[in-house]
């Protein structure tokens, strides 16, 4: 199969889609791979390593998308790039739809069969794909929320671990899944006094057995949630429903009840996010402030640490790349469950229920596509 790496030309992305023994894995399987000049300098990945394992250099974005039957990407197409998509293209890539009506009449116009990082996902209920950068973003969003607290951003002035005598900060994290495990555990590791909400006991049991002693568990209800908010130094936002728009779980009016210089860093911006005041922003210009509550949400986040997110992010997408290009996309969806959900769009159609459901449109299983 022809299978093509653009480079990411989304705000301040340096990720790439494929390493250079990702590259090599799939030449040795027998396919053609093509990557756009330059696409892993950002990862510190040059186009000779890349040479060195039989892929091929393109000088241009036109050149990759003309040439690939399936396109392997970081984040979605943005609107530059629609005009480059062919009828009948496989492009594999995390997409968000539901959060971006623009994005999914687009991809629907194009023909195109859209297999999304985000939904694949196994009988567990893992979302395999996503969990790399889940545990990139819940780390991060720690280590931003510390950065934006200091005074000179229009936080607190609060140190995330305190010092002797002085108590450390309170952090409260929205969601007990990959991202919120991931930024308890290094909010902990700093010293923080750390509060994670969960609405399943469930789960909560299990963090409660294996997160530091300074991790405190509490079931999340609108109650609970605002008398949390009135100490909270830092809100992490790590809520997931596979597919679809995140839940507001934060109201505009709640932010009058929190401490003025708060932070709060909502990693669900890609879902729409769940605070009602926050809307996407760049590494390049990553903060702004609402009613004295510092807001952090940047949409890649971990495009902040590319290299350390593309190695994560390679070793676990291959696996399903190799399949897709050694049998095409109908005959791995339907040896693959896990990889049929992550089909959200096929030939003018949505095949995923909480695509369909965002923007009340029609909705066709994917099962009549295979």
């Amino acid at each position: 199969m022809k299978i093509g790496v653009p480079k990411e030309i989304k705000s301040n992305e340096h990720r790439v889609a494929l390493t250079p023994a990702g590259a090599a894995a799939l030449v040795a399987a027998g396919h053609t791979v093509w990557v756009e000049q330059g696409a892993g300098e950002g990862s510190g990945l040059s186009d000779a390593q890349y040479v060195a394992v039989g892929a091929h250099i393109a000088a241009d974005a036109d050149a990759v998308w003309a040439f690939a039957d399936l396109i392997v990407k970081v984040k979605e197409p943005i609107a530059v790039e629609w005009p480059r998509i062919r009828t009948g293209q496989t492009i594999f890539t995390y997409f968000h739809f539901a959060a971006d009506r623009a994005l999914t009449q687009a991809h629907l116009d194009s023909g195109a069969t859209c297999i999304a990082y985000e939904t694949v996902a196994l009988p567990t209920g893992e979302l395999p794909l996503l969990t790399p950068m889940s545990e990139v973003a819940g780390r991060m969003a720690v280590q931003q929320g510390a950065k934006y607290l200091e005074h000179q951003y229009g936080g607190r002035g609060v140190l995330l671990g305190g010092v002797p005598g002085v108590a450390p900060a309170q952090v409260l994290i929205l969601g007990g899944g990959v991202v919120g495990t991931h930024a308890a555990r290094m909010a902990a590791g700093l010293g923080a006094r750390v509060t994670i909400m969960d609405v399943s006991l469930e789960r909560l049991r299990r963090l409660s057995e294996i997160l530091p002693a300074n991790v405190q568990t509490l079931h999340s209800n609108r109650h609970t949630l605002l008398d949390q908010l009135a100490t909270a130094d830092l809100v992490i936002g790590g809520v997931l429903i596979p597919g679809a728009t995140a839940p507001k779980l934060i109201l505009r009016e709640d932010l009058a009840l929190m401490q003025t210089g708060a932070v709060i860093v909502d990693v669900a911006v890609d879902q729409g996010g769940c605070i009602a005041t926050t809307h996407p922003t760049t590494h390049q210009n990553p903060i702004y402030i609402v009613d004295d509550i510092v807001h952090y949400a940047v949409a890649n986040m971990p495009g902040g640490v590319p290299r350390t997110s593309t190695f994560a992010l390679t070793q676990a997408t291959l696996p399903y790349v190799l399949q897709l290009a050694n049998v095409g996309w109908q005959t791995a969806l339907r040896d693959n469950l896990a990889l049929r959900k992550g089909l959200n769009v096929v030939a003018g159609n949505i095949t995923y229920p909480a695509v369909a459901q965002a923007f009340a449109l029609s909705y066709v299983p994917p099962e009549q596509f295979l």
